[in-house]
């Protein structure tokens, strides 16, 4: 395996600090992002020349571009982007107001598209990269209060598959990682936002919402360090998914889901193609 040098947003938690250390522990380059970076520091010393650790807001342009200059200066390229940097949000369509919503898009989308124009110009020159983008099984579904979370994992769905096909010309791959439930600091209520307007109508599902986020965290099925494992090793597939599906519970929820959206086609199938002129 040739090592490569990878940036990572979101590299202080999660998915992106265990990728990060096993990349680092398998010989790669990391260019590990986080908003305070300084949470990184134990890896700055103990893999010296190998990890540097710019500060990195996906909602700030400033800081994006002086943390690709600092990787270019550093390592010369960039082979893999990891758009990990993102967070949920709690409430009902009804209960989030505008700022919450803007807010939401603003890191989980436009955050994302921040980062990923100025990695994708050096890989266009480089005629070579891989940009994976953390998705969720929530780009897939969706649920009563986690609407406005499931409709920013939507779009990065429909922008990954358009940047594809873009990008194929100039031998880049994408990936989007789907995790169902796994045992990071998601289900954490300490690491969500919830709406501040809370209408009492929903509370029911507020509540109920709340119970499940208590029910699993720390008890979710999902090995977080195997995501990890299988982002590295499909990094070096010649012709690597559009899509990986991670989790049991993933795998279930999105072909249920797939199946009942054919089935609801098929059923008005004569209505749908019935939609001609009667020249």
């Amino acid at each position: 395996m040739t090592a490569k040098t990878w940036l990572i947003t979101g590299a202080s938690v999660g998915f992106g600090r265990i990728l990060t250390e096993k990349l680092l522990q398998q010989g790669h380059n990391v260019v590990a992002t986080a908003r305070k970076p300084e949470v990184l520091e134990d890896l700055h010393t103990q893999y010296p020349g190998q990890v540097i650790i710019p500060r990195l807001d996906v909602t700030d342009q400033t800081s994006i571009d002086q943390a690709i200059g600092q990787a270019r200066n550093t390592f010369g390229h960039i082979d893999v982007l990891v758009n990990n940097a993102g967070y949920g949000l709690i409430g009902t369509v009804e209960e989030a107001s505008d700022a919450e919503v803007r807010q939401q898009f603003d890191v989980n989308v436009f955050g994302l598209l921040n980062v990923s124009r100025p990695v994708l110009a050096m890989m266009r020159e480089q005629r070579r990269g891989h940009v994976i983008n953390l998705s969720s099984i929530a780009g897939l579904t969706s649920s009563a209060t986690f609407a406005l979370y499931c409709a920013s994992k939507h779009a990065v769905e429909a922008i990954s598959e358009g940047l594809a096909a873009s990008v194929a010309p100039f031998n880049i791959k994408v990936t989007l990682i789907e995790p169902g439930l796994f045992r990071t600091r998601f289900a954490d209520t300490s690491s969500l936002q919830f709406a501040e307007n809370k209408i009492e109508a929903y509370n029911e599902q507020r509540l109920g919402t709340l119970d499940w986020l208590d029910e699993v965290n720390g008890k979710q099925p999902g090995d977080p360090a195997k995501v990890a494992d299988a982002i590295i090793a499909l990094v070096e597939q010649e012709n690597p998914p559009l899509r990986l599906l991670c989790g049991a519970d993933a795998y279930e929820r999105a072909t249920a889901k797939f199946r009942d959206t054919l089935a609801s086609f098929e059923s008005n199938a004569e209505l749908s193609k019935s939609m001609v002129y009667n020249d």
